[in-house]
């Protein structure tokens, strides 16, 4: 097998956190990047292919000790999933442009500044994978209160259709995932009491089979993963 680098983002909590014991049980080489390391610490102990870096993804400063970690300890990133997400829930009259800016920091630009850093370190067969939304898909059943959220998961889909198309001679594959609901703590803020009928652990399974093998065939592209609404 294999060995591959993979970062993972949003990475404490969540789709996030199972992410990051997926490949490290499949005997890949992970970066956790988590505001609060400190479940990330305890995968530690008994997975010695994690490593975690505490940062703030929209910060430029911590970006760079992203960059001189892979400088350091790896030279190559195989795969990098944008699965850090912010998502807040109020009417549209009341969600000022500071609201929609700070969800776009997280659920676009942050997006956008990660890859441009990494792809010095990416090559052919490296695979981006942006986890977005259902509700960022055109035509899609829409939810009151998520136009901020909504829109910037719209705008990441596009984002990572625009890069395979710049990057498509490097051999650096780029593709989104929507997600409907997933049992999460973000879920669970967003939509009190609803219940979803799949799990981080089960759908991170689904992605990390996705992000180590998808690549080879697909790109550009993005796959609607749900069998619900939301």
């Amino acid at each position: 097998m294999e060995v591959k680098n993979v970062i993972v983002t949003g990475a404490s909590r969540g789709i996030g956190f199972e992410l990051v014991k997926y490949f490290s049980k499949k005997g890949h080489q992970v970066l956790a990047l988590t505001r609060n390391r400190e479940r990330i610490d305890l995968l530690q102990k008994n997975h010695h292919n994690i490593a975690a870096l505490e940062v703030e993804i929209t910060w430029e400063k911590d970006l760079q000790v992203v960059v001189d970690f892979v400088i350091k300890r790896w030279k190559k990133v195989d795969i990098l999933i944008h699965n850090a997400g912010k998502l807040i829930h109020k009417p549209f009259f009341n969600t000022s442009i500071d609201d929609f800016i700070n969800i776009y920091k997280v659920n676009v630009f942050a997006v956008a500044e990660l890859t441009k850093v990494m792809l010095k370190f990416m090559g052919k067969g490296s695979h981006v994978v942006a986890i977005s939304s259902i509700g960022g898909i055109q035509g899609s059943v829409k939810f009151a209160g998520l136009s901020a959220y909504s829109s910037s998961k719209g705008a990441v889909i596009t984002l990572m259709e625009l890069l395979a198309e710049e990057y498509k001679e490097s051999g650096i594959v780029f593709n989104t995932l929507a997600l409907g609901a997933v049992q999460t703590e973000m879920l669970a803020m967003a939509f009190p009491g609803f219940k979803a009928p799949v799990t981080a652990e089960e759908m991170s399974d689904f992605i990390g089979d996705f992000a180590l093998n998808a690549g080879k065939v697909i790109n550009g592209k993005v796959i609607q993963v749900s069998n619900s609404t939301p």
